[in-house]
């Protein structure tokens, strides 16, 4: 198994900070890692993530969890589970505050073979839940 992740403390509610999270056309502007996503952010959709540390790539994933205001997971990989990605996206209301965590977990028999060329995530984690926050806050 492999896994980033990455939490912050947002000063907006979560119905601000989900609107945005929803938003994937707006990604490219607080998000520094994203180059864009294809597809509409819903339940049950395929989305196609397109990100700077592997230019000229689509990832597909599917919105696999969809609890607006609270958590959403994507999910994507190979056939049979030979390798899967799971990203989640939680946020839970502390008062006027709320608290954001992206977190993905790499898995399966193929991450042996494949796990070396997935890049270290742990700066754009930290980037992604900044901008969020950035882009929330304003």
């Amino acid at each position: 198994m492999k896994e980033y992740k990455a939490t912050t403390t947002i000063y907006a509610p979560p119905e601000k900070i989900w609107s945005i999270l929803i938003d994937g056309r707006s990604w490219p502007e607080w998000d520094p890692s994203c180059d864009k996503i294809e597809g509409r952010i819903a339940a049950g959709e395929t989305l196609k993530a397109f990100t700077k540390l592997s230019p000229g790539r689509a990832f597909p994933v599917k919105v696999a969890e969809f609890v607006p205001g609270q958590k959403m997971t994507w999910k994507g990989g190979m056939p049979l589970g030979l390798f899967k990605g799971v990203r989640t996206f939680t946020l839970t209301p502390k008062g006027d505050k709320t608290e954001f965590t992206v977190h993905e977990v790499f898995s399966g028999p193929m991450l042996a073979l494949i796990g070396g060329s997935i890049p270290d995530m742990t700066e754009a984690f930290a980037n992604f839940a900044e901008g969020l926050k950035k882009r929330a806050e304003r």
